[in-house]
């Protein structure tokens, strides 16, 4: 049975992920199509309490949907953690005569719209935005597949001036609780090593890795490190090699950062952020609440926020098999 919703809010919350555009984008002819009200809320949960609204229509998200970042902009809210922001914005989403809410976002942003839903009766749907790709309930998540190839590419650029001057180079990629981003770039980009907080190697064994590779007369390579690794961050594990392997390599540390969050979607994050845009209209319409949409074995399913919010903390032992053998 359809529920009795006349009019959604849309936002964007907590670290932005390329996809997001094309996602609101979805949402709001979505809900155009079904003949429903729908505003854009900027700033994220700080803008749903300050009734920041803007209505949209189709033409609002025209040429958006190759745009990375979020045209509603992102924030981290505070206020929105007690009980009085929450409060507030629910009377402003009322006074708006907004009866529904989707938020776009990770792990941050569903455990605020889980609360929210829980201390009022607004129906609330998640669709999973974030780079790590580190949410129980879709095989993918929106802006991992763009990181990735970011990584890709400047790894690549990095490798030729590493093999040109015979240098080792440890590369940080974001993933301070997830290292998938670290492990499907590193296997793609042929690394020698890479570390991830899922599976935490010793200093030691990274040591006899570059040791052994050192005798093979491989004077250039290339380690993957998350930032969330165990061992400590890549400056000090750099400083570590330098001390114990002395002459033996010129080592180097790059930092990607914020590169991973920005640029361009890939189609594939254009399409994935277009399915569940729309899906999660049409199951709020349907009276689902408190879920997230995301796509399982190519089919679009629904997961309960509560289970949503709890990150992947586990890589395939088989995946770190295709890691050892390729290193050799």
């Amino acid at each position: 049975m359809l529920s009795k919703i006349s009019k959604f809010a849309v936002l964007t919350s907590g670290g932005e992920a390329p996809g997001m555009n094309a996602c609101i984008r979805a949402v709001v002819r979505s809900c155009v199509y079904h003949q429903l009200g729908v505003v854009g809320v900027h700033r994220g949960y700080d803008g749903l309490i300050d009734g920041d609204y803007e209505p949209m229509q189709a033409s609002s998200v025209r040429n958006i949907i190759h745009r990375g970042g979020t045209v509603l902009r992102s924030a981290r809210s505070q206020r929105f953690r007690t009980p009085e922001g929450m409060d507030t914005a629910y009377q402003a989403m009322r006074t708006a005569d907004i009866d529904g809410l989707i938020v776009i976002g990770g792990d941050g942003t569903f455990r605020g719209a889980l609360e929210f839903s829980q201390r009022h009766t607004i129906p609330v749907i998640g669709i999973p935005g974030t780079i790590d790709n580190d949410l129980h309930g879709s095989d993918f998540t929106i802006g991992y597949d763009t990181a990735l190839n970011t990584v890709v590419e400047a790894v690549d650029k990095i490798r030729d001036t590493a093999a040109s001057h015979d240098r080792l180079f440890f590369i940080e990629v974001m993933g301070r609780d997830a290292g998938l981003i670290a492990l499907r770039a590193g296997i793609a980009v042929g690394a020698e090593d890479i570390l991830v907080p899922e599976h935490p190697q010793s200093v030691e064994r990274l040591l006899e890795n570059l040791e052994t590779a050192h005798r093979r007369k491989k004077l250039s390579s290339i380690v993957i490190v998350a930032e969330g690794e165990k061992e400590g961050n890549v400056f000090k594990l750099a400083e570590r090699v330098r001390q114990q392997m002395p002459g033996k390599y010129d080592v180097r540390v790059a930092v990607l950062g914020h590169i991973q969050r920005g640029g361009s979607p890939t189609c594939a994050d254009r399409v994935l952020a277009s399915r569940l845009g729309i899906g999660a209209v049409e199951k709020i319409m349907a009276g689902e609440t408190g879920k997230m949409v995301g796509i399982i074995n190519n089919e679009l399913a629904l997961t309960p926020l509560s289970l949503a919010v709890k990150h992947i903390n586990t890589i395939p032992s088989d995946w770190m098999r295709v890691v050892e053998i390729l290193s050799i």
